[in-house]
C-alpha cells in the first residue's frame, strides 16, 4: 500500500469526522478507505480511530500521527508544487474566504478584475460568517475582519471598520435621537445575532440592555428593516456605507463607538508563497485599500499602517514576500 495514500486517507478521514464523509470527499467507495484505514493501522500496529457508533475519535497515537502525517504531505505538496513551477508563475486553483457580505460587495469584484489579469488562476471564493481554518480546509488566502488571534498567520491590513448604530430619518423624526446609549432604552432596536447579543449592546466602558423589537440573522435584514422605519440597528460599517451616503439611514451615536478593527489579507507563514498567492495578494491589497478608504469619512477611515504584520509582530520572511504582503 502506498504510504503517502494511507496518509492522504487517514487524514481526510480525521477532518470529514466519518468514513463515509471521507469517502465523498475522495470519490472512492466506502470499503475502499475504510479497507486502506485497516491496512495503515495494521502497518503501523497501533489503533488511530476509536469507533463509536455516534463518530469517529482519534486515539493518542492518531492525534500524533495526524499531525506528523500533515507535515509530511504538506513537504510534500510544496515540493511538487516547486517542481511544477507553482512558485514561478501564476497558475492553479486559489481559494479564498471571506465575510458573505464584505466578499460580496469589496473582495468579489477585485476578484473577477485579479481572473482577467490571471488567466492562468482559477478561484474559488467561500463566503461564510466564521472563522475558516486556513490549514484544514486546505485556503490559501482569506480576509479577516478584527485582531488575528492565530499567531501562525501573516497579514497585510488592507483598512478598518467600525461597529456602527444607525437609523432612518423617519424613525428619529417619530422617536427622537438617542444621545448617549443609556437612551436606547427607550428605543425600539434591531439586533443582528452574528455580532451581538439581542439583549445587551456594549460601548465602551458600559453594556446597556436594549429592546430587541426584531434580532436577525444577517446584516442586510438589519438594515432593511432599519431602512423600514422600524428602530434602531447596529452593524457593521462597511455593511451599510451605501445606505449611510445615500441618505437612507443616519448613523447615531457616533462619539460612542467602539475603536475600529482591522481588516487583513491572512495566509499562514509556513513554507514558501505560491506565485498564484502572492499575484492575488500584490492585485488586492492596495484595491481593498482604495474601496475601504473610499467609503464616507463618517462611516470609516482608511488604514494609516498598511505595512505587513502578523499576529506575532514578526517580520515576513523574504521568501513569503512580495510588493504588496500579506
Amino acid at each position: 500500500m502506498d504510504r503517502f495514500d494511507a496518509m492522504t486517507v487517514f487524514v481526510t478521514i480525521a477532518e470529514a469526522g466519518s468514513l463515509s464523509a471521507a469517502a465523498r470527499r475522495l470519490e472512492q467507495p466506502l470499503a475502499t478507505v475504510s479497507r486502506k484505514l485497516a491496512q495503515l493501522e495494521a502497518q503501523l500496529k497501533a489503533r488511530l480511530i476509536a469507533r463509536s457508533t455516534r463518530r469517529l475519535e482519534l486515539t493518542d497515537a492518531g492525534r500524533d500521527y495526524l499531525e506528523a502525517s500533515r507535515q509530511i504531505l504538506e513537504r510534500v505538496d510544496e515540493a511538487e508544487r516547486a517542481a511544477a513551477g507553482a512558485y514561478v508563475r501564476p497558475h492553479g486553483r486559489l481559494v479564498i474566504s471571506a465575510p458573505v457580505v464584505f466578499g460580496r460587495l469589496h473582495l468579489l469584484p477585485v476578484v473577477v478584475e485579479f481572473l482577467r489579469e490571471f488567466p492562468d488562476v482559477d478561484v474559488r471564493l467561500i463566503q461564510a460568517d466564521r472563522v475558516v481554518n486556513l490549514l484544514e480546509e486546505h485556503v490559501d488566502l482569506a480576509l479577516r475582519i478584527g485582531e488575528l488571534a492565530d499567531g501562525a498567520l501573516v497579514a497585510t491590513r488592507v483598512g478598518e471598520i467600525r461597529r456602527v448604530a444607525c437609523a432612518s430619518p423617519a424613525y428619529l423624526a417619530a422617536h427622537g435621537r438617542p444621545r448617549v446609549p443609556a437612551d436606547l432604552a427607550g428605543h425600539a432596536c434591531i439586533s443582528f445575532e452574528s455580532l451581538m447579543s439581542s439583549s445587551r449592546w456594549a460601548f465602551p466602558g458600559e453594556v446597556v440592555e436594549v429592546h430587541s423589537r426584531l434580532s436577525v440573522t444577517t446584516a442586510e435584514a438589519a438594515i432593511a428593516a432599519a431602512q423600514m422605519d422600524l428602530g434602531v440597528a447596529r452593524v457593521l460599517s462597511y455593511q451599510v456605507a451605501e445606505a449611510l451616503q445615500s441618505g437612507a439611514l443616519v448613523r447615531v451615536l457616533p462619539e460612542h463607538e467602539p475603536a475600529p478593527v482591522p481588516v487583513s489579507l491572512v495566509y499562514p507563514g509556513q513554507g514558501r508563497l505560491p506565485a498564484k498567492c502572492r499575484a492575488f495578494i500584490d492585485h488586492a491589497a492596495p484595491r481593498l485599500r482604495e474601496r475601504l478608504a473610499g467609503l464616507s469619512p463618517a462611516v470609516s477611515s482608511p488604514s494609516t499602517s498598511p505595512a505587513p504584520t502578523s499576529a506575532r509582530r514578526r517580520a515576513r520572511r523574504p521568501a513569503a514576500s512580495g510588493s504588496s504582503p500579506a
